[in-house]
């Protein structure tokens, strides 16, 4: 067998539902709370932001829900992703393991975030909204939504955090090519990006001040919705298409991963692989680890609180239940813009807690360097993101090989890093830096953190 081993899925596999975790957790999470009553909120509650369908979704215990023909039509486009074995990878660790990964960045827009983005794109459409208001860090999400709202004739505003909207011009220009606007957060357009321009006017912004201006934008147009593109439970389950697929290419490859890896900042691309295989475990199927991959310079799971936290800085959001570092918490500048969220995703934060799941942080120079490796074994350059997921990938085949232990690992590369090509130049350059976040600043975010009653 030579070197690239593929295995594809042809469209008649596409999967005809995202499956829901949600409804095979051996406990269920904490409720959301109105950050006002400080009880858990209701649909009418989260109608000003989302449409109907979406709000059903987020709440659901259904384990199946239909994707429908509409959304599936437009996967085909790019779905089924393959599925690769990364030979030439294994043969220069001089590893036992066999390493799989689920290619997602050969979307439109290079990225996992298709998935939700057209699903969100086309519920809003159904019920007739204008416009969409939304943040991206990276550039990822927000090129994703416009890709989709030119699909379904939306108007898409993004906010995209400052620092950012400086490194990756790239990222602006295919968001406004699709035909959405693109603005710096913080901004003087809303009242939260000024609040923000006045006590700090060289902010770096963050994706917790860039989901306030979006928030802000959809609560008080009613021509306007909301779109968040991880973190929340209806996100994460239209990423579970990567981990339906990857379940059946993993048949085809006659193996089953010991070991699931992928990159956490809000938590979308790691859900979507991991929760069908999770969902396969807990229902008595065979057992794996699962680790999620964080920066250090933001590492909500390793070094933050599982507590009630505000989504935004401004604080408009309902309250969740998170490993989160604050809302307040503005991280530094690094390179992996997707990563750079003070809070974990529910869902997520909730298998945390529960054991089901392992974290670990790792600085930006040593993931960089894990994806110069890869790419010059496999020929695909990730994204600074998906870096994360690779050292992770490369640490467990090196453990392999000192214990000659032949385990399988999968992970998945969620997006390639053609569009992140100034923080390689950075790397090669050895302009990029490890950034670490302020202790102080991170104790006083956390000092923040909202009381909360017991939910009876």
């Amino acid at each position: 067998m030579g070197d690239t081993v593929k295995y594809m899925l042809d469209e008649s596999r596409l999967p005809e539902a995202w499956y829901n975790l949600a409804a095979d957790l051996p406990e269920p999470p904490a409720p959301v709370l109105h950050p006002g009553t400080g009880q858990p909120v209701g649909p009418d509650d989260l109608a000003p932001l989302f449409p109907m369908e979406v709000i059903l979704q987020e709440v659901s215990t259904e384990q199946r829900i239909p994707i429908p023909e509409e959304v599936r039509d437009v996967y085909r486009q790019w779905r089924p992703t393959p599925l690769y074995r990364a030979r030439r990878l294994e043969r220069e660790l001089d590893t036992p393991a066999r390493i799989f990964y689920k290619y997602e960045g050969v979307s439109p827009t290079g990225s996992h975030k298709p998935n939700t983005a057209v699903a969100q794109a086309y519920y809003n459409a159904r019920e007739g909204v204008k416009r969409i208001a939304t943040e991206t860090g990276a550039g990822q999400w927000g090129s994703s939504l416009a890709f989709a709202g030119a699909l379904f004739g939306i108007e898409i505003d993004v906010y995209m955090v400052r620092v950012s909207y400086d490194q990756k011009p790239y990222r602006r220009a295919l968001m406004e090519a699709f035909g959405a606007r693109c603005v710096p957060s913080p901004s003087e357009e809303t009242a939260s990006g000024r609040a923000v321009l006045a006590e700090h006017p060289d902010s770096t912004g963050s994706l917790g001040i860039a989901i306030s201006e979006a928030v802000e934008q959809a609560a008080g147009r009613d021509d306007t919705k909301y779109a968040l593109g991880s973190v929340l439970n209806h996100v994460l389950l239209h990423q579970t298409v990567i981990g339906e697929e990857a379940i059946a290419q993993m048949d085809l490859a006659e193996a089953y991963p010991d070991v699931l890896i992928g990159c956490t900042g809000g938590g979308s691309n790691f859900s979507g692989l991991v929760f069908p295989f999770i969902g396969q475990k807990v229902r008595g199927g065979s057992d794996v680890r699962v680790i999620a991959v964080e920066p250090a310079a933001c590492p909500s799971l390793t070094r933050g609180e599982f507590a009630y936290d505000f989504g935004d800085t401004g604080h408009l959001t309902p309250l969740v239940k998170m490993h989160t570092l604050g809302s307040t918490f503005v991280p530094p500048g690094f390179h992996a813009g997707g990563l750079r969220y003070h809070g974990m995703a529910p869902l997520v934060s909730h298998l945390h807690s529960l054991g089901v799941i392992e974290a670990r942080a790792y600085h930006q120079t040593t993931v960089f360097e894990a994806g110069v490796r890869f790419a010059r074994a496999e020929g695909i350059l990730p994204a600074p993101e998906a870096n994360h997921a690779v050292k992770a990938v490369i640490d467990e085949a090196l453990r392999c090989k000192e214990e000659g232990s032949a385990e399988t690992i999968l992970f998945n590369l969620c997006g390639h890093g053609h569009f992140d090509m100034q923080a390689y130049i950075d790397y090669f350059s050895g302009a990029l830096e490890d950034r670490e976040y302020d202790a102080g600043e991170l104790a006083m975010a956390l000092a923040g953190l909202p009381a909360v009653a017991a939910v009876s």
